[in-house]
């Protein structure tokens, strides 16, 4: 699977967890220079509190558009270090 916005692949992997329609990619498949950390947080009221990367790419900053589970509710373990997107990333085999 690969995760594309603004034209460049921001992940990819053959190792993707599905939660809820979302594909999640392990964290060591993600390419770093791509991300910046987000003060923004979120709860799940199953997987734990969400925290969430901007995505810069291309001079171009996509606000909040990654997220993940630092520590994940023992229901949701499985997704720990992975990374799921939304806001016009494209995923896609």
């Amino acid at each position: 699977m690969k995760a594309i916005w603004n034209g460049q692949v921001i992940a990819e992997s053959d190792d993707t967890i599905v939660v809820e329609g979302n594909h999640y990619f392990p964290k060591a498949s993600i390419k770093d220079e791509y991300y910046k950390s987000s003060e923004h947080k979120t709860h799940c009221f199953w997987k734990g509190e969400a925290s969430y990367f901007t995505l810069d790419v291309n001079g171009e900053q996509n606000e909040d558009a990654a997220w993940y589970y630092p520590t994940p509710s023992d229901a949701a373990m499985n997704i720990k270090d992975y990374v799921a997107f939304w806001k016009g990333v494209e995923v896609t085999e």
